[in-house]
């Protein structure tokens, strides 16, 4: 049977103030949000919730503003705890202005114990605590005031086991040597939750087909994307309302160099043509002008034989590694890092080998599995 928690409501800074006052002292605070996200870049947020062994604190983020007290204590001192937190760093990026640290992310520590690299909150209450968690709510409109009783439990719920949860996960990860893996993991995290322009120039990356362009065209979509990640979020509208992944990249296959060429780039609508044509077209002549010498690489063929015998011989000393340590393998290393290595092995370039603990365990073996390919 679930608790039930105490829960406190929170809706004014002097309210917000006292919380953290008592929470102070806490080793460690558990943390969550609800938020919305449809029609805006950054999450608009509707909920933050607060635990720390005591009462469930649920603020009201559309009636408070964040304090100093709890932008202090969000970045400094006591452990916080969050699951799956990518986006809930976001909202509190937006809504505090601060960073979440030190920071454990309980997926994160999991993905560490075992074979499932992104267990949901209910499993993983129910994997160590032994409760079923309502999932009712999941769905929820968290914009709505008043929030109702199973709302209110429901967000409550989410921060309080976490603090139990940790607590089971830090002494296996204490057992088996791991936890200064995780706590490197979030650290990085943390690191990388931060948005900048060199961020924004690296969206184009992202793309799969991006070796079927030449030189040219990769620096046109690069210009695009960066771009267009800057204005979403300047204009606070979705990435893909302002210009969608694939018309962006169609206008980079076609390079058009006038409005006329740019209307006819398929699935491209006339009111785009008006409304961001111009600068379109703009970062489309910038990167007909760039130096040669000055152009970005296109990306290897991930379709050629070397390229795939290459990333056989890497996913075959990950997978082991990761048998080894029970753990999936895209917990070592995602495709996407595979492939980079593999590109920088067949370009004769500084192979851009993982860091710390992975790089401890992997990088003799990938280094050694190049070469006996390369042989």
């Amino acid at each position: 049977m679930p608790l039930t928690p105490e829960i406190r409501w929170i809706d004014t800074p002097e309210a917000l103030d006292a919380a953290c006052a008592e929470v102070a002292s806490a080793e460690v605070i558990a943390l969550d949000t609800e938020f919305f996200r449809e029609s805006t870049f950054h999450p608009v947020p509707a909920l933050i919730q607060f635990a720390a062994g005591g009462p469930a604190y649920l603020v009201d983020p559309l009636e408070v503003a964040c304090t100093e007290t709890f932008r202090r204590l969000l970045s400094a001192g006591s452990l916080k705890l969050l699951h799956a937190s990518s986006e809930d760093l976001e909202v509190f990026a937006h809504w505090a202005g601060v960073p979440v640290a030190p920071l454990v992310d309980t997926q994160i520590a999991q993905s560490l114990l075992g074979e499932v690299p992104s267990m949901g909150y209910q499993k993983l209450v129910e994997y160590w605590v032994g409760e079923t968690l309502p999932k009712d709510e999941t769905r929820s409109d968290w914009l709505k005031r008043p929030l109702s009783e199973t709302q209110r439990l429901y967000a409550a719920l989410d921060v309080v086991y976490l603090l139990e949860v940790w607590q089971h996960q830090r002494e296996v990860l204490e057992r088996q040597g791991r936890l200064s893996w995780v706590e490197a993991d979030c650290a990085d995290l943390v690191a990388q939750s931060a948005r900048s322009d060199a961020a924004d120039g690296q969206w184009y990356l992202r793309h799969r087909q991006l070796w079927r362009f030449s030189p040219r065209q990769v620096e046109a979509y690069r210009r695009l994307t960066r771009w267009r990640e800057g204005e979403a979020r300047r204009r606070d509208v979705p990435r893909g309302w302002l210009v969608p992944d694939r018309l962006l990249y169609a206008i980079a296959e076609q390079l058009p160099e006038n409005r006329f060429e740019l209307g006819r780039v398929e699935d491209i609508k006339p009111p785009l043509v008006k409304r961001e044509g111009n600068e379109l077209l703009r970062l489309v002549r910038e990167a007909l002008h760039v130096d040669e010498s000055e152009l970005p690489p296109v990306p290897l063929s991930p379709m050629a034989p070397e390229f795939k015998q290459r990333l056989k011989a890497l996913k075959k000393v990950v997978n082991a590694e990761a048998e080894a340590l029970g753990v999936a393998p895209e917990v070592l290393l995602k495709r996407r890092d595979l492939e980079a290595l593999v590109g920088a092995d067949l370009m004769g370039q500084p192979l851009p080998l993982p860091e710390g603990w992975r790089g401890d365990r992997l990088n003799a073996c990938l280094t050694a599995a190049l070469e006996e390919v390369s042989r």
